[in-house]
């Protein structure tokens, strides 16, 4: 009977080791699939180079949420970005620099996105009129002429900003680019005429040329011959201060 009782017992001890081995066994390759990325899972990509333009290119800190002075909104694409400077250094923050050293209560905000054409402009335009800016500086047009667009369109987008953002009561300053001389005169002077022609209808003052004084000089531009360096930027709000200080209020 005793020894019925011992080979039971044996039995039990066997099945016990046995099932807390396979237990261990389970367990541990439920770890090490844990550490494994899952095959149906989307691995995060690299982030575009450009921003979705409905997507903020920054989160705005408690700050600036508390921050009380008339915003001026530099509103464009790469050029007014800073593409290829270091953050602080694009022309917005060198005309907050200058507005702060002229003792003027503004806050710049720079809402360049790098490739954005006047459409992408057009379709983020709402978003600027919810900062009730006093002043927008408007950028846009480059990436058309670059790439061809018609004329047609991309005067009926960029009017379509400036009408927009006046109607909600902000001033305007238009600025203006150019393109190389293998675009050929016709569509270069009625791309040029553009701003013109819009500047008239809306009454705004216009920088004809953002890069004046920077475009063709040693240390202003970068090596892609389009963007401006810090350098550059600098005279980039120089030039664009003038314009702005006649609607501004101390």
């Amino acid at each position: 009977m005793r020894r019925t009782e011992s080979i039971a017992i044996l039995a039990v001890l066997a099945l016990a080791v046995s099932a807390l081995s396979l237990f261990g066994c389970r367990a541990d390759n439920a770890t090490k699939e844990t550490n494994q990325p899952d095959s149906g899972q989307t691995v995060p990509q690299a982030e575009t180079p450009f921003p979705d333009p409905k997507t903020p290119a920054t989160t705005i800190p408690a700050t600036t949420i508390n921050d009380k002075r008339p915003v001026i909104v530099c509103f464009g694409d790469s050029l007014t970005a800073g593409l290829g400077t270091e953050p602080g250094k694009s022309y917005p923050d060198y005309l907050q620099s200058d507005l702060d050293a002229k003792g003027y209560q503004y806050r710049v905000v720079n809402e360049g996105v790098s490739g954005n054409t006047t459409k992408d402009g057009l379709q983020r335009v709402d978003s600027i009129v919810a900062m009730k800016p006093a002043i927008v500086v408007v950028e846009f047009g480059g990436n058309d002429g670059l790439r061809g667009f018609r004329i047609e369109d991309s005067r009926a987008n960029l009017d379509q900003i400036v009408g927009t953002l006046k109607a909600a009561g902000a001033k305007i300053v238009l600025a203006g680019v150019t393109l190389p001389p293998n675009y050929g005169p016709d569509y270069i002077k009625q791309f040029n005429d553009t701003y013109v022609l819009l500047a008239k209808k809306y009454n705004s003052p216009m920088l004809p040329f953002l890069l004046k004084d920077v475009y063709g000089v040693d240390g202003m531009m970068q090596a892609d011959n389009t963007h401006a360096t810090s350098e550059g930027n600098k005279v980039v709000a120089r030039n664009i201060l003038p314009l702005l200080l006649p609607l501004l209020k101390k």
